[in-house]
């Protein structure tokens, strides 16, 4: 048996994938290989978890919905290891969850939670290799866009900030059960390394791109009046009249790197 009959909860935002073809594509993106941990946040039905389990013999999963449990250990058995972990994704410390392995994250996102989510993960980047997740298509868009694009926002930034990030499929609503009433799409995260990310202040970073996207139509110097000097924008090489959607990933680091005027 390989997956199992359970009626999605609309609370929970559930939208179970049942489309084979999308299923398999989305098993050659994470192309799991010997030795890899696997971290499924949300299996449903199992649509994706037992393709995983049957190429990869071991999977740890991540339930929130208790009646799912049963029904998915019981569909495991014959298949491969299955562990799964009963709690909200949001309460689950991937680092404690990786100890000395990375973790490969792979999930079809709830679309009311896909946001905290994805900051969840990227708060434990050096814990992760990297997360193939099915999201809302708009929220991917918004995830890849580059600056100067309509979509290009807080999200878009926070994102490429730590992780590379590709767009790879977009997969239509019939492809789902109920089908949703917006396109999804398959996203890869590649968390960068800290080095590589050359983020000072963490929250510094986070306060100052959130202040920036707060007033989309706000120009640097005013969206930024109560958190970075005029000095400041213009020591990182930018101009105060600038919008932030014009501004790049590196330059709101080097914007948020910038020393205090006191």
């Amino acid at each position: 048996m390989s997956h199992f009959k359970a009626p999605p909860k609309k609370s929970l935002g559930q939208h179970f994938l049942t489309d084979r073809t999308y299923i398999e594509k989305i098993v050659m993106a994470v192309n799991p290989q010997p030795g890899d941990r696997l971290v499924e946040i949300g299996p449903g039905q199992g649509a994706i978890t037992f393709p995983l389990l049957r190429r990869h013999g071991e999977l740890t999963a991540i339930e929130f919905d208790r009646d799912l449990i049963t029904p998915l250990m019981e569909a495991a058995e014959g298949v491969g290891r299955l562990t799964i972990i009963h709690k909200d994704v949001l309460d689950v410390d991937f680092g404690k969850l990786a100890g000395e392995d990375r973790l490969r994250l792979v999930g079809n996102l709830p679309y009311n939670l896909s946001s905290p989510i994805l900051f969840h993960a990227i708060e434990h980047a050096a814990s992760i290799r990297d997360m193939v997740f099915m999201l809302q298509k708009e929220v991917v868009d918004r995830m890849a866009a580059e600056p100067g694009s309509k979509v290009y926002g807080r999200l878009s930034v926070m994102l490429q900030a730590y992780c590379h990030v590709d767009s790879l499929f977009v997969v239509p609503p019939g492809a789902f059960r109920p089908p949703p009433k917006v396109d999804s799409a398959v996203a890869r995260l590649v968390p960068r390394a800290a080095d590589e990310v050359g983020i000072r202040d963490h929250r510094r970073f986070a306060d100052v791109v959130r202040a920036a996207f707060g007033q989309r139509r706000k120009t640097l110097r005013n969206a930024l009046s109560g958190t970075c000097s005029v000095e400041q924008i213009e020591a990182a090489g930018l101009r105060p009249d600038l919008r932030a959607e014009q501004v790049p990933v590196t330059d709101f680091i080097q914007l948020a790197n910038q020393p205090d005027a006191s």
